[in-house]
């Protein structure tokens, strides 16, 4: 598609705005299952029957994470092994209790909750009439604590990203073909990402993990960076359709949008906030001993 091309109307609009919603939807899809805090999936064969179910990731700091398996026949028993992360402290297991619970009966064990951004990593050791298994395989599961965050902030602010992107990949269609109100959609877009990601975004991250702030210049979180990079390549995109008609607001705005793209391939929470123990052990309060991590 040429750029340079002169703007003229289409009568594709409606199709812009599907296009747009469906790579919303798919990169929602994509940064909620390949994010950190996203359940662990896992499959285990037991007795030529295969078990599929997930394990957690993330878990508030009010409650004890509850681990939890289905129930995987007679004679399976198991313990939940677990310490804290990153450190090298003993490891601590728990037997896993039947639960019958309302649905399907489930063998659970429950972490001890943590100060927001506390990790804990474990594996689950089953003993099967086949053998001892461990789950999942030579890995550890990393799971992170996080404080309440009041759900209309939380709401408020995925709403404001997800339509930025919805008005940005649409932003992005009208600088390939060219339709009239390009500047107009792209200002659109860079308000929904600074409500949605420069305004809102602080705030629940403070909620969650006591900081406004964890990217550059004051620490590597991926979330924050990425979305202080999508906003900023918009703002210059904006500001050279201001000033700039034709081809070169059609290049700006198109670059913003590939940049848009590029940033959603980035897992969600990718070397976010993390409580760092050993700061802890030495008598640092845990709200100020939060850094970012893997």
């Amino acid at each position: 598609m040429n750029l340079n091309a002169p703007a003229t109307s289409t009568s594709r609009h409606p199709w812009f705005w599907v296009i747009a919603l469906l790579f919303m939807l798919a990169a929602g899809v994509y940064q909620r299952m390949t994010g950190p805090t996203y359940p662990k999936r896992v499959r285990v064969e037991l007795g030529g029957e295969v078990f599929r179910f997930n394990l957690i990731r993330s878990e508030t700091s009010t409650t004890d994470a509850r681990v939890a398996v289905p129930d995987l026949g007679p004679g399976v028993v198991g313990k939940l092994v677990y310490r804290r992360f990153p450190t090298q402290d003993p490891w601590t297991s728990l037997d896993l209790k039947y639960e019958a619970g309302k649905g399907k009966p489930e063998w659970a064990a429950y972490l001890p909750k943590q100060p927001a951004a506390g990790k804990l990593e474990y594996h689950l050791e089953l003993s099967t009439p086949e053998g001892a298994k461990r789950i999942p395989g030579a890995e550890e599961i990393r799971l992170r604590y996080k404080d309440p965050v009041p759900a209309p902030l939380l709401l408020a602010h995925i709403f404001g990203m997800f339509f930025g992107v919805l008005f940005g990949v649409r932003t992005g269609l009208a600088a390939l073909f060219g339709p009239q109100k390009l500047a107009r959609l792209a200002w659109e877009t860079l308000a929904l990402l600074t409500v949605g990601g420069m305004i809102l975004g602080p705030f629940v991250q403070k909620y969650a993990f006591g900081a406004l702030w964890t990217g550059w210049p004051y620490g590597y979180d991926l979330t924050d960076n990425k979305t202080l990079i999508m906003w900023l390549v918009w703002m210059v995109a904006c500001l050279v359709v201001l000033r700039a008609k034709g081809a070169l607001g059609r290049w700006a705005v198109g670059l913003a949008a590939l940049a848009m793209a590029s940033v959603y391939v980035i897992p969600h929470s990718a070397r976010g906030s993390q409580l760092d123990y050993s700061k802890v052990q030495q008598g640092v309060d845990a709200k100020k001993a939060v850094t970012t991590g893997r």
